[in-house]
């Protein structure tokens, strides 16, 4: 009978490890996005792995010129105050084009995004989505729709090196993000998919049509008021 005690005693150890784990990440991460609804993010693991550098300048959201929200919302997430951090419409929308072959698209909400951005690594994969969906909760749970908005324009990568509007501002514009035209505020909006790729002055080609149309799109947040969780 003795001889038997131990393989519920393993059984029991085997269970019990990865519950601890998995205790100890939810306890972690819930601390981690708490501290960051006060404190600047100081570096996040994109900004690590930049073979370029880091070149930033935290600023609050007021003082960030306010089209800058609006061009973000215009370009990558025109339902950001309605939704609570998933847009369903946007993602099955983005899951039927990508079945269907040609450009891939994405449908992130701008929650995604910071979420991906701050807590986690770039590239897809059903591990890091599922990661990025629990710190998503969390920061549309704790942070609030002006937080998420205030750290996404902080810490989206915004050229080579370069994140944050205040930090691309100064480089492209010679000037703070606080005054930023709303021509301005359309090209980051039409960089930040491809900041590597893309360049927010003198852009041409789709880039320039891009911003034009996003240049449009910020009266359009503006007078429809998309942009109320802001204010």
């Amino acid at each position: 009978m003795t001889a038997k005690t131990p393989y519920p005693r393993r059984r029991s150890r085997w269970i019990s490890i990865p519950l601890k784990l998995l205790i100890g990440f939810v306890i972690l991460s819930l601390l981690m996005v708490t501290l960051y609804r006060f404190v600047p993010p100081p570096v996040t693991m994109t900004m690590l792995l930049d073979p370029n550098g880091i070149t930033k300048d935290w600023v609050s959201l007021d003082e960030i010129d306010p089209d800058m929200a609006r061009a973000a919302i215009a370009a990558e997430d025109g339902k950001f105050c309605a939704h609570h951090g998933f847009d369903v419409d946007a993602i099955a929308k983005a899951a039927i084009h990508n079945a269907s072959g040609g450009r891939v698209r994405g449908g992130s909400t701008i929650s995604q995004q910071t979420a991906k951005n701050v807590f986690l690594w770039q590239g897809g994969g059903f591990v890091r989505k599922g990661f990025e969906a629990w710190f998503t909760m969390l920061i549309e749970a704790i942070w609030g729709k002006r937080r998420i908005m205030e750290v996404y324009l902080n810490v989206a990568e915004t050229g080579i090196g370069t994140y944050g509007v205040q930090a691309g501002a100064i480089r492209y514009f010679r000037h703070g993000a606080d005054r930023l035209s709303r021509a301005e505020a359309a090209r980051f909006a039409a960089v930040l998919p491809l900041p590597k790729r893309r360049a927010a002055i003198a852009p041409s080609g789709f880039t320039r049509r891009y911003g034009n149309t996003i240049a449009a799109r910020i009266g359009v947040v503006q007078r429809d008021g998309l942009d109320a969780c802001l204010k």
